[in-house]
């Protein structure tokens, strides 16, 4: 069975945007960005909420734009290595390959994908992550904590939801950024 993985760019006051939807503070610089392309890299399925698949699907297009880093031209074809999966009531379609829409989140339909896949499988997005936090479903928690306050915005971790968790892995990078995985515990 895959584990279930959310993964997250935070700032050290826990959110993942600011209160006007930003998020370029968040911006790796490349040590990070390989070491993200290096933890994504065996991701098989990318769960998605309309607005984070909507950010996320310019990596379909990033191979096209000439002058980007080599650390971005592997996450691409890391991303377009995947299957997505975009939960969306708005959306009439979805505009990249591998990628399919569903209405609603059905937990038991994500277990279901989960004691099928072959490879891990993520989600992506702090609202869509609640559904399966609060569900049960995450497996491992893994934040990019980056060396900033914002003040408010979307929250990294939904409220109300209680669970342990066990320190997997840590890592400090040389921007201040410090990378923290977790094992839920059950």
């Amino acid at each position: 069975m895959a584990r279930l993985i959310y993964s997250a760019i935070s700032s050290l006051d826990g959110f993942t945007v600011d209160a006007d939807g930003g998020f370029d503070w968040a911006a790796p610089d490349e040590q990070v960005h390989a070491f993200v392309n290096d933890v994504e890299r065996p991701i098989g399925t990318y769960l998605y909420g309309r607005r984070m698949y909507e950010v996320m699907k310019v990596w379909q297009t990033m191979h096209d734009e000439p002058g980007q880093a080599d650390v971005s031209y592997d996450y691409a074809h890391i991303w377009q290595s995947a299957d997505k999966i975009v939960y969306s009531t708005t959306l009439d379609t979805v505009e990249t390959p591998r990628t399919t829409l569903e209405r609603s989140f059905d937990p038991a339909a994500v277990q279901a994908i989960k004691d099928r896949a072959e490879r891990d499988v993520t989600v992506g997005g702090p609202n869509l992550a609640a559904h399966a936090l609060r569900a049960g479903l995450v497996d491992e928690v893994q934040q990019f904590v980056s060396p900033v306050v914002v003040g408010g915005g979307t929250h990294f971790l939904p409220r109300g939801v209680r669970f342990a968790l066990e320190l997997a892995d840590e890592r400090r990078f040389d921007n201040g950024v410090v990378f923290l995985s977790y094992h839920v515990v059950r």
